[in-house]
C-alpha cells in the first residue's frame, strides 16, 4: 500500500485477502472480527478466503479525550488487559480506571447479547483462527483478543489488519502466530486517518453482516458438519 489513505473498511478487506489468498489452505479457518470496526474488513476477508465469519468479542478501555487509544480491553471470555503506559501518560487514577473498565463491561454484555441472539461461539479447537480488526494503534484489544482465543486450543492465531503502528504490530507479533498488516506508518497517530471513510459501524451493520454470513453455504456446512 502506498501513502493514499484506504478508502473504506471494506475496501481495506479486501487489500488484506488480495495479500492472503496466495498462501492455500484457508478454507477451514474461521474469521473473528472484533466489532465493531473489524466487522466490514473481516466480511471481506472471509469472503474471498471461503473461511467462516464470526466475532470476537471484545471492548476497548478509551482514554478520556482521545478514545480510539486504549487504556485497557475487555473480553467476553473475562479477559481484562491494561495498558500501564497510557494510563500514566493520559494521567488516570486507579478510581477512573475501575469505573471505566465496569463501564465497558457493561456495554460488552449488551453487544454480546444485540450480536449474537441465540448464536453459539464458533468451534476454534485445532483449528487456524483470523483475528481481524480496522487497524492496531495500542494493539491493547487485540492482545486481548488473543488470550481469549489461545485459551480455546486453536490450531494457529493469525491477527490481519490492514493498518497499524510499529510498536503495536511487534506487541501482537510477540504472541500471535503470524500478523499481516499492510501498513505501518510512522509516526502512527489514528487508525481513522488512513481512511478517507471512517463513519462509525452501527449496531445494524453488524448484525446484518452476521446474519448474511449465517445465510451463507460456507456457514451452513460449517453449522451442520
Amino acid at each position: 500500500m502506498t501513502s493514499i489513505p484506504f478508502e473504506n473498511r471494506a475496501a481495506a478487506g479486501r487489500e488484506l485477502a488480495s495479500k492472503m489468498a496466495v498462501e492455500p489452505g484457508w478454507h477451514d479457518s474461521v474469521v473473528l472480527a472484533l466489532p465493531r470496526g473489524g466487522v466490514p474488513v473481516g466480511s471481506e476477508l472471509a469472503r474471498a478466503l471461503d473461511a467462516e465469519l464470526d466475532l470476537m468479542m471484545v471492548r476497548k478501555i478509551g482514554t478520556p479525550g482521545q478514545s480510539e487509544f486504549a487504556m485497557g480491553a475487555v473480553s467476553s471470555g473475562g479477559v481484562c488487559l491494561r495498558n500501564d503506559a497510557v494510563i500514566k501518560e493520559a494521567d488516570v487514577s486507579e478510581k477512573e480506571f475501575r469505573q471505566a473498565w465496569r463501564d465497558a463491561e457493561r456495554e460488552l454484555d449488551r453487544l454480546e447479547c444485540l450480536y449474537r441472539k441465540h448464536r453459539h461461539f464458533p468451534t476454534v479447537r485445532e483449528r487456524r483462527v483470523i483475528l481481524v480488526d480496522d487497524g492496531l494503534a495500542t494493539g491493547t484489544s487485540m492482545l486481548a483478543a488473543i488470550q481469549t482465543v489461545s485459551r480455546l486450543h486453536p490450531l494457529e492465531i493469525v491477527v490481519a489488519v490492514p493498518v497499524g503502528s510499529q510498536d503495536a504490530v511487534e506487541k501482537v507479533g510477540r504472541v500471535a502466530d503470524q500478523v499481516v498488516c499492510l501498513a505501518t506508518p510512522e509516526p502512527f497517530l489514528a487508525v481513522g486517518l488512513h481512511y478517507r471513510d471512517f463513519d462509525q459501524v452501527s449496531d445494524q451493520e453488524v448484525c446484518a453482516t452476521l446474519h448474511s454470513a449465517s445465510a451463507s453455504p460456507q456457514n451452513s456446512i460449517l453449522e451442520s458438519a
